[in-house]
């Protein structure tokens, strides 16, 4: 009831940057967040790019004393590097994999083989049942121009759809995770409009850290500088949203960032900055209200400007796989002329003209290599029509119920 005391709930979020062989320094630096972790005594930690499940174990061992609950989420090649850590036992767990998720063959970026997903772990903390998400969408790479837009707005569409179907049961809903996301883009907007999910940042009462809740900041020495040419303080892309179900208050008495170097060290935790919540959950026995018809608009208007989004991205993978296609039928045509060549030559029909062995079989090969290139890439973009296609039409779907019965958003 309104009188029953408040739950004191800390909340710690981090993107560890640990990539196996390719991240700097990352042995030290997951012993120093295991460190940090024993020392503060979160209840919850909500850790992305984990991508060692040896530095997860290492982790688990150290936090066994403080955070005994834990679950390591596996998906894609390399796995999804989403974990979490709690000080009260979870009760069941569930993972959903982003159907989009950038290109394979940009193996600079690499994004693709990391199988971005979100995951779920459903919690009893003093009788309070909690969903708590957390997540890793596709890194922006160029704001200017930037190609993995749609697939970042698919990702936001199917992640408040993850959370609008499993979180219905829970009392509070957190959700954590970078989301490579600037505040006021399509697909934030989107995610906290439709959810009704807060940002800590903006709903705290005391906040401690980088100017503006900036998460990747230029003075982090693991930071690429020239992304944040643009942003001389820093972009803030790692969040923590929540928000109350039927019968609760939630509120963020404070938030914190770390602000550079480990204490003690020349080194950061990672090359974002750690994300740091102090909630206030509270029974009050009150049914929620009805959501007011007054935030449709500003539904419909979001949620248009996410469809305009994905069309674009629908409009360039059936152009890329129109590009592929031809180039495989090309491909394969000039494999049929070289083989009506070679029987000709076998047949006898091309006597006089000594047959080029050699130049025919390299050609024969490279002919084959490119085929079998296009056809893969044909395969791939016809997938990624088909999601972006499936993606645009529940987002007609979603409004025109909205348009013409608001109540039922």
């Amino acid at each position: 009831m309104e009188g029953d005391p408040a739950l004191r709930l800390r909340v710690f979020d981090l993107n560890c940057w640990a990539i196996r062989y390719l991240s700097k320094r990352r042995q030290e630096r997951i012993r120093l967040i295991g460190d940090r972790l024993c020392q503060e005594g979160f209840d919850l930690v909500l850790l992305q790019e984990v991508w060692s499940e040896q530095d997860y174990s290492d982790l688990k061992a150290k936090l066994g004393g403080c955070c005994p609950y834990s679950h390591y989420f596996r998906s894609g090649v390399i796995g999804s590097g989403l974990c979490i850590f709690s000080k009260f036992p979870i009760l069941d767990t569930l993972l959903y994999q982003y159907s989009l998720n950038g290109y394979p063959y940009m193996l600079q970026h690499g994004d693709w083989f990391c199988g971005k997903s979100v995951g779920l772990a459903v919690i009893n903390i003093s009788g309070i049942v909690f969903n708590v998400y957390v997540t890793h969408l596709h890194a922006e790479y160029c704001r200017e121009k930037d190609a993995y837009l749609p697939h970042r707005v698919v990702q936001a569409w199917e992640l408040l759809q993850f959370i609008r179907h499993t979180a219905k049961a829970a009392d509070v809903v957190l959700l954590g995770g970078d989301l490579n996301m600037h505040p006021q883009d399509v697909g934030i907007r989107l995610l906290r409009c439709w959810t009704g999910l807060r940002d800590a940042f903006t709903e705290t009462k005391h906040f401690e850290g980088c100017e503006d809740g900036c998460t990747l900041i230029p003075n982090n020495c693991f930071t690429v500088n020239s992304e944040l040419q643009p942003f001389p303080l820093g972009i803030r892309i790692d969040y923590i949203l929540y928000k109350a179900g039927s019968g609760f208050t939630v509120r963020c008495e404070e938030l914190q960032t770390t602000t550079g170097t480990a204490p003690g060290t020349d080194i950061p935790y990672s090359d974002h900055e750690a994300v740091m919540a102090t909630l206030h959950v509270q029974r009050t026995g009150q049914a929620a209200g009805v959501t007011p018809s007054t935030a449709v608009p500003a539904l419909v208007e979001v949620l248009s400007e996410a469809r305009t989004e994905v069309r674009v991205g629908l409009q360039a993978a059936r152009r890329q796989r129109y590009s592929s296609g031809r180039m495989a039928l090309l491909a394969l045509l000039l494999l049929l002329l070289q083989a009506a060549a070679a029987l000709g030559a076998l047949a006898g029909l091309a006597e006089g003209q000594p047959f080029p062995k050699l130049s025919f079989a390299l050609l024969a090969f490279l002919a084959l290599g490119v085929l079998l290139l296009a056809t893969g890439l044909h395969l791939f973009h016809t997938i990624e029509v088909k999601m972006l296609q499936g993606t645009e039409e529940q987002m007609r779907m979603a409004l025109g119920v909205l348009q013409e019965h608001p109540g039922r958003s």
